[in-house]
């Protein structure tokens, strides 16, 4: 485990702002795109939303942004009086929703759907469900999953256009609706690389120091991974029974059975984080995990856990899915591992850990030439305005 100064980063959500602060902000320029969100969360209104959201008025000259909330749309004629462009991310459909879009239409104002995972294809619910581990004996999980898939491409299908996070996803949304679809990757914002950007510097300084144990990192956030997590559980026993000092460090919510549970002494189990202290724990992580299942839904998913572990200097061993095999060049910036292959690459960055630095190095670069705040814009604007 490399060794750093970890203090635990004094946390509260930076997009809570009174509407007043944010309608002032969409008016600020020339042209002016709203973003709608349900409600804020760490997750996809993060990525999707608060992330666009700064890039553009922080680098834009002439766009100004801001986002809203459906307990905003009591505000909605003010909001669409100053608004040339409207987002609605994942959003699901109600009659609020379609009153949203019919005004925006009736204002000649373009509508954008934006979505980041494969949520809006009611035909592939059954595999959805099976990918995330979800009891399909159970009734409601079927009216829960369909109305929401349901709701979410209603939404899809009112909307002028759409925007995800990869060039599948965007492919599977085109074939469902015909409609034009732009690309946007899902990326680190300010606050995150700003104390990212320590730990990477406090690694090299002490060129990669570390303890005397290895730590591999499962970093999943929520039971859903369940079936992810199982692609690599064999292999972690065979690891952990063939090095005594490597431990394991699992974040979230994953069910430990089998083999693994003999090794709970080794296993460090730890709740869900807010978005910055994560990035203080996989910086201490020598091996970050991204075991995947090979079906068209993880396709869909974009690199994330891959940019989030480079931009600390982190190195990733990733299952090659569609937006990891682009993201991470086999021995370079990071590790790439078939199902039947990870007991093997995982010993391969273990026992050759005098490599560790260089590409470590190389997935600091790509995350942030590719991944960072400050590189967005261009592919905003386009997006957006042509």
């Amino acid at each position: 485990m490399f060794i750093l100064e970890q203090k635990y980063v004094p946390y509260s959500d930076p997009w809570l702002l009174p509407y007043e602060k944010r309608i002032k902000a969409l008016a600020l320029k020339g042209k002016r795109v709203a973003y709608f969100y349900e409600v804020a969360d760490t997750s996809t209104f993060r990525y999707r939303v608060y992330n666009m959201v700064q890039t553009i008025q922080s680098l834009s000259s002439d766009i100004s942004s801001s986002y809203f909330f459906l307990s905003d749309l009591n505000n909605l004629p003010e909001i669409l009086a100053l608004a040339d462009i409207v987002v609605i991310c994942r959003t699901r459909y109600s009659h609020h929703i379609n009153q949203l879009i019919t005004s925006a239409r009736a204002r000649n104002i373009k509508v954008f759907f934006d979505v980041d995972d494969f949520v809006f294809n009611p035909s592939y619910i059954h595999l959805i469900l099976n990918t995330l581990d979800q009891d399909v004996s159970h009734p409601q999980a079927w009216d829960h999953w369909f109305a929401y898939i349901g709701r979410l491409g209603e939404t899809l299908k009112l909307c002028d256009a759409a925007i995800t996070t990869n060039e599948f996803l965007a492919a599977q949304i085109h074939k469902v609706t015909g409609k034009s679809v732009g690309v946007i990757p899902n990326y680190l914002n300010r606050e995150q690389i700003d104390l990212s950007e320590q730990f990477f510097k406090s690694k090299v300084q002490s060129s990669f120091k570390r303890d005397d144990n290895f730590c591999l990192g499962y970093f999943s956030g929520t039971p859903t991974h369940n079936k992810d997590f199982g692609i690599i559980s064999n292999a972690l026993v065979q690891v952990l029974k063939a090095n005594p000092s490597v431990i394991l460090r699992v974040v979230g919510f994953i069910d430990l059975k089998g083999e693994l549970q003999n090794y709970q002494s080794r296993i460090e189990l730890l709740p869900l984080q807010d978005f910055l202290n994560l990035q203080q724990i996989i910086a201490s992580t020598e091996i970050n995990l991204v075991p995947l299942q090979d079906n068209i839904f993880t396709n869909c998913k974009s690199e994330l856990k891959f940019f989030e572990a480079g931009v600390v200097g982190t190195v990733t061993i990733a299952s090659p899915t569609f937006t990891y095999s682009k993201a991470v060049v086999d021995g370079v910036n990071g590790y790439l591992s078939c199902a039947y292959e990870w007991v093997d690459e995982i010993s391969h960055a273990i026992n050759n850990f005098t490599t560790y630095p260089e590409i470590a190095f190389a997935a600091y670069q790509d995350s942030l030439r590719n991944y960072a705040w400050y590189n967005q814009l261009s592919k905003i604007e386009k997006t957006l305005f042509q």
